[in-house]
Parts: structure tokens; C-alpha cells; sequence
């Protein structure tokens, strides 16, 4: 049997592939035309977030069975083709998380302390001591959308800051928190009371454009906002109109809507930000975990039909 994998992973990942007699084609660097052309006779595909695992390209590939995405979101696979062709798809929710809340923490720091504004100006000689003034986050209040694994870690990162916490999740009630520590609220009151908000859901209809111009302005205009979920759930061009008009104070982006972004991007030019290239899950134990947990799974479900971590039911027609 053959497997694809589309995107860079570690050695001991491949490792176990190869290990199980597989026929793996690795092309990370490939083109989409290339990887579109290698995946239509493969059984097993591995990708992370680098390639978009088309409908054109699913429906190509006549002996796909599993689809296993190394990280948490699958936006960049067309879930409902796959499904339709009995192809099943698993994810590894699990291993990403203490490196995406980790890095969620680091954004916020180096957003409020002017932490790339001062190195970028330190390297070309100048000493903006006296400009570039920070904020502490001790005693402000954090506004968390989306308490599920990662949410819920960066919660508790930030209480040892000391921070007031609110937390927003359609499915989560005040009940599963510690009350004197995370308040369960609806989204208007975290985003009006809130001095930092951090995203933590999934990219899908109902977050697409949540944070638009319109509820960027009903923040506090000294808050900033942290996104190392998706791209897309802030409206981009949005975010650097109101970074550009004062209308929030800051903003830390690590994911975006098109990757890598071009210069034409509004939010590489706007003001009082901090992008970083989706580095959320970019560590050498996130990438080891994810890895070996992906190719256990695809060799697992090829092998043996066994599942884990399925986010959907396959039909066969």
C-alpha cells in the first residue's frame, strides 16, 4: 500500500510508516499540481496545514481510505467530499495543545512589552527606551473565545499572572469552572470588558468573520487581541483598519486566512501588531507528538481498520 505524506514530518514518524511495509511518497516541498498528481493512487494521506486537501483531489484519489491530519484543524481538508467517497479522516487533538497555549502566552507578552519593536530597534542603532513603554498583564482582565484543551491552558497560564479571566463557549457552562476563577459570560460582554481577547475555536461558518470591524470596535480602545487558532476568524482587512484608526491598541497574529501571506496582506503594513508565520504547533515536541500520532493512526486504521480520533462518518456508496 502507498501513502502520501504531503507535508513535512519528523523521521520517527516516517519511521513508522516504512516500518509497516508501506510505499511512502514524501514530497513536503511539492507543488499543489504535484501533490494533486501523487495522491490519486495512494491508500493513506498524510498532511499538516500546508496542503489544501481539495474535493478535486479527493475524488481523483480512487484508493484514498484515510485522510490523517497531523494537528487539530482540518479546515484544509473538504471534510463532506471525503465523507462522500468513504474516505475517513483523523485528527491529533491532543498534542498540540500545551505548544499552541505556550505560544498564545508568548504573543501576549511580546505585544504588550514591545518586544519586536525594541529588537527591531536596537538592530538598526537606535534606543526607543522612553517610547516604548509596555503594559502588565497582572490584574487585567482576559477575555478567552473557545474553552476546549487549549483554551482552558492558556487559562491557566494567565491566572498566574494574576488576570480576571471570562471565558465565552456556546457549549460550556459556568458550571464546569471555578467561579472565583473563570467567568462563563456571552460574547458582548467579553468583548466590551475585556483587555486582551485570545481565539481558541475552529475556523467554520459560525466563526468565519467573527471578530469584523463592527465587534472590534465595541472593544476597549486600550485591548489587543491574540489569534494562534485560524485564519479568517478575524476579518483581516478589518483588523488593520481598526489597528490603523486607534481603534484597539494591539493585535498578535500567528494564523491567516491565505498562508504564507503575501505583501499585499493589510496586516503586514498595519500599526501595533505582531505576526509570526502559524507557529502555534511549531515545536520540537509538538512536532514529534504529532508525527509518530498521525502515522500510528493511518498505519493503525490500513492495517487493521482501527480508529481514533475519526471526525467523520464516511458513507460508501
Amino acid at each position: 500500500m502507498k501513502v502520501l505524506v504531503s507535508d513535512p514530518i519528523t523521521e520517527a514518524g516516517m519511521a513508522i510508516l516504512k516500518d509497516a511495509k508501506f510505499d511512502v511518497i514524501y514530497l513536503p516541498d511539492a507543488s499543489a499540481d504535484e501533490k494533486a498528481d501523487a495522491c490519486k493512487d495512494v491508500h493513506g494521506w498524510v498532511v499538516r496545514s500546508g496542503t489544501q486537501a481539495t474535493s478535486e483531489m479527493i475524488n481523483s484519489a480512487d484508493n484514498l481510505q484515510v485522510i490523517g491530519r497531523a494537528g487539530v484543524g482540518t479546515d484544509n481538508i473538504d471534510i463532506t467530499a471525503a465523507t462522500r467517497k468513504g474516505i475517513v479522516v483523523m485528527n491529533t487533538p491532543d498534542v498540540n495543545t500545551i505548544s499552541a497555549a505556550e505560544h498564545t502566552v508568548a504573543m501576549m507578552l511580546a505585544l504588550s512589552r514591545n518586544i519586536p519593536l525594541g529588537h527591531g530597534g536596537i538592530m538598526k542603532g537606535e534606543w526607543n527606551r522612553n517610547a516604548l513603554v509596555g503594559t502588565e498583564l497582572c490584574n487585567k482582565t482576559l477575555g478567552v473565545v473557545g474553552l476546549g484543551k487549549i483554551g482552558r491552558e492558556v487559562i491557566q497560564r494567565c491566572l498566574s499572572f494574576n488576570m480576571n479571566i471570562l471565558g465565552y463557549d456556546p457549549f460550556v457552562s459556568q458550571d464546569m469552572f471555578n467561579e472565583d476563577e473563570v467567568k462563563v459570560t456571552d460574547l458582548e460582554m467579553l468583548t466590551t470588558e475585556s483587555d486582551y481577547i485570545t481565539l481558541h475555536v475552529p475556523f467554520i461558518d459560525a466563526t468565519k468573520d467573527l471578530f469584523n470591524f463592527d465587534r472590534l470596535c465595541r472593544m476597549k480602545d486600550s485591548a489587543r487581541i491574540i489569534n494562534v487558532a485560524r485564519g479568517g476568524i478575524i476579518n483581516e482587512a478589518d483588523l488593520a483598519k481598526a489597528l490603523n484608526e486607534d481603534k484597539i491598541a494591539g493585535a498578535a497574529i500567528d494564523v491567516f486566512t491565505s498562508e504564507p501571506i503575501g505583501e499585499d496582506n493589510p496586516l503586514v503594513k498595519a500599526k501595533n501588531i505582531v505576526l509570526t508565520p502559524h507557529l502555534g504547533a511549531s515545536t520540537v515536541e509538538a512536532k514529534e507528538g504529532v508525527s509518530l500520532t498521525v502515522c500510528e493512526q493511518v498505519r493503525d486504521y490500513l492495517l487493521h481498520e482501527k480508529l481514533a480520533n475519526v471526525i467523520n462518518m464516511p458513507i460508501s456508496d
